[in-house]
């Protein structure tokens, strides 16, 4: 099993790449360096919240709970 701080080195440099690969994805499609930088701040706000939201919903659910 992992340590807890791999785990968390992991999922920062996850997020960082994949925020890297929208603004790279916004800038081929626009061409516009700001407009992709907008984006990708904007990507990581609302994930962080959707992944909040997300993981209470689910906390809700006893689907897949032993005990």
């Amino acid at each position: 099993m992992d340590h807890h701080k791999r785990t968390l080195a992991k999922t920062i440099s996850w997020r960082v790449l994949a925020t890297l690969i929208t603004i790279t994805i916004v800038f081929t499609f626009t061409g516009n360096v700001r407009i992709s930088l907008g984006v990708g701040a904007f990507e990581v706000i609302a994930k962080l919240i959707f992944y909040y939201l997300h993981e209470r919903l689910w906390n809700r659910l006893n689907w897949g709970r032993r005990g």
